[in-house]
């Protein structure tokens, strides 16, 4: 019968105890010790890619800029804004 290669865990008492422990230790060591982590993962947003001409690009970064707010937002408010204004028409 195979025994257990794991060394045993230290009774350690908090969690930034337990971070730092295998901040020089090889959790491998400690394996058959550690609970199963069970999860769901619900993914609900997607990213898409998109092509942008470069002229484009260039003037929108810099409009982000100007308004302090990342190229991305300031791309969703506008295609926002442009939907909204095509579904009245």
């Amino acid at each position: 019968m195979a025994t257990s290669k794991s060394k045993p865990l230290p009774k350690l008492g908090s969690l930034d105890e337990l971070v730092a422990f295998f901040d020089t230790h090889d959790m491998g060591d400690y394996w058959d010790q550690m609970p199963e982590a069970k999860f769901d993962v619900d993914v609900k947003s997607r990213k898409h890619l998109v092509a942008i001409d470069k002229e484009i690009i260039l003037k929108l970064n810099k409009i982000a800029k100007s308004k302090k707010v990342p190229s991305e937002k300031l791309i969703n408010i506008w295609l926002r804004e442009k939907i909204e204004t095509a579904k009245r028409a």
